[in-house]
C-alpha cells in the first residue's frame, strides 16, 4: 500500500522507502585514494606514524591532521524518536542517520551517529566524555524531557565543544524565524504579540526561552494539565522555574482561557486544538502547529479564522523545519572555534533565516523552503559572527 510522504501529490511505496535505507543511508568516503603501494605507506604504515607523533608532542596538531575538530556526534537514547516515543536505541539509528545526512547536505559537515544502550544520565554524560577526543561538537537527539534538560547541561559543562540538543534549540531557533516572517507579513511589532505555548516539554520550554529572549513580554506555556502557572504544586524545577518567567497575566485554566484573545498559538505538544478556540484568538492571528505528522488543527481549518498559519509539514505552506538551523549553527560555531552554542548565537541564526526570505515574504511564505541553498551558508555566517561578538 503507499503512502503519501511530504507531497500529496507524490505517493512513496513502502518498497521504495525500505530500498532507500538498505545497509543504512551513511557510507565513509576517502580524500585521496589508496591505489598505490606509496599513497597507502602515506595514509597508513609507516607513514601515519610521523602524524601521530607530531600529535603526541603538540595536542592542538590534531585540529590539522584529523577530522575530530569538524566532526559531530550525533547522540540518542531513543527515548522520544520524532511522533514515535520511546522506541529504543537500535530502531533510532535510521533517524540518527538521517540527521547526519542532512547535516552533510546543508552543512558540509561530517558526522557519526551514536545511538546509547542507557537513559542514564549519568552513564549517557560519561560516555561523551569518554569519546571527546573523537568529534568536535555534539548533537544531542530524541531524547526524552525532563532528563534532555540535565544531560544536555551537563554535557555543555563538561566538555569543551559546541553541544545543542536540536529537540529544543533547532525548534525554538526556526519557531522565532517564522514569528519573525509572521509579524512582518502581517505588519506587527513582534515584541507585543500574546503568545501561547502548548506543550511544555524540550521544544516547549525552548520555545519560551527564546521568545523571552527576543523581546516578547508576554507568554503563557500549557502543559497536559493546563497553564503553567507558579500556584501549582504540581511542576518539576524545569517548569517552576518556567513559571516564574512567564504568564504575566497570571492566567489559571486551560487552553480555554489561554487562547482567548491572544495573538500567537504554537503547538508543540501532539495535542488537539477544536477550531472555536483558535476563532477566540485575537484578529490576525497566527497559528504554529508543529506536531507531526499530525498537527494539531488542519491548516485549512485553522485559516478559516488565522491569518498566518505554519506546520512542521512539507506538504503545506510555511514549513517550520529544524534543518533550516542545525546544520549552519553547527557550522558557524565550527568554523569561528566556539566552545559553547550561546542564546546570542540562536537569536542570529533565527534573523539570518528570516532574511533569507526577503522580498519573497508573504502570509503563506514566512520562511524559506527547506531546501533553499542560501540558507546553510547565510546561518553558519550570522552564527560565526555572533561567536565574534560573544568573545568581545
Amino acid at each position: 500500500m503507499a503512502e503519501q510522504v511530504n507531497n500529496p501529490h507524490l505517493a512513496i511505496g513502502d518498497e521504495e522507502i525500505f530500498d532507500a535505507h538498505l545497509g543504512g543511508k551513511l557510507s565513509v568516503e576517502l580524500k585521496s585514494p589508496l591505489d598505490t603501494q606509496r599513497a597507502l605507506s602515506i595514509a597508513y604504515t609507516p607513514g601515519v606514524a610521523q602524524v601521530s607523533r607530531a600529535i603526541a608532542a603538540d595536542a592542538t596538531l590534531v585540529k590539522r591532521y584529523t577530522w575530530a575538530s569538524r566532526l559531530v556526534a550525533v547522540v540518542s537514547d531513543g527515548s522520544a524518536v520524532l511522533g514515535l516515543g520511546d522506541i529504543g536505541p537500535a530502531a533510532s539509528l535510521p533517524v540518527m542517520e538521517g540527521k547526519s545526512a542532512l547535516f552533510k547536505t546543508f552543512g558540509g559537515l561530517d558526522s557519526i551517529p551514536i545511538v546509547l544502550d542507557t537513559k542514564d544520565p549519568d552513564e549517557i554524560v560519561e560516555t561523551l566524555i569518554r569519546l571527546r577526543p573523537t568529534f568536535g561538537a555534539v548533537n544531542l537527539e530524541d531524547i526524552s524531557a525532563p532528563r534532555c534538560f540535565e544531560i544536555e547541561r551537563r554535557v555543555i559543562e563538561a566538555l569543551d565543544c559546541p553541544v545543542m540538543h536540536d529537540d529544543q534549540h533547532g525548534t525554538a531557533i526556526v519557531v522565532l524565524a517564522a514569528l519573525l516572517g509572521a509579524a512582518k507579513a502581517l505588519n506587527r511589532g513582534m515584541t507585543r504579540l500574546r503568545v501561547v505555548i502548548s506543550g511544555a516539554g524540550a521544544a516547549g520550554v525552548a520555545c519560551a526561552n527564546i521568545l523571552l529572549a527576543s523581546g516578547i513580554r508576554d507568554v503563557v506555556v500549557l502543559d497536559s494539565k493546563g497553564i503553567v502557572h507558579d500556584g501549582r504544586t504540581d511542576l518539576n524545577s524545569v517548569k517552576a522555574e518556567l513559571a516564574a518567567r512567564t504568564n504575566p497575566g497570571g492566567l489559571t485554566g486551560g487552553l480555554t482561557e489561554a487562547l482567548a484573545g491572544a495573538d500567537v498559538f504554537l503547538g508543540v505538544s501532539a495535542g488537539v486544538v477544536p477550531e472555536d478556540l483558535i476563532a477566540t484568538m485575537a484578529p490576525e492571528s497566527i497559528v504554529f502547529a508543529l506536531s507531526n505528522p499530525d498537527p494539531e488543527i488542519h491548516p485549512d481549518v485553522a485559516r478559516r479564522t488565522a491569518a498566518v498559519v505554519a506546520t512542521g509539514r512539507s506538504d503545506f505552506p510555511n514549513q517550520i523545519n529544524n534543518v533550516l538551523a542545525f546544520p549552519g549553527v553547527f557550522r558557524g560555531a565550527l568554523d569561528a572555534g566556539a566552545r559553547r552554542i550561546t542564546e546570542r548565537m540562536k537569536v542570529a541564526a533565527a534573523e539570518a533565516i528570516h532574511a533569507v526570505v526577503g522580498d519573497d515574504l508573504a502570509r503563506d511564505h514566512i520562511v524559506p523552503s527547506p531546501l533553499d541553498p542560501r540558507v546553510g551558508p547565510a546561518v553558519a555566517a550570522a552564527v560565526a559572527a555572533a561567536v565574534d561578538e560573544d568573545s568581545e
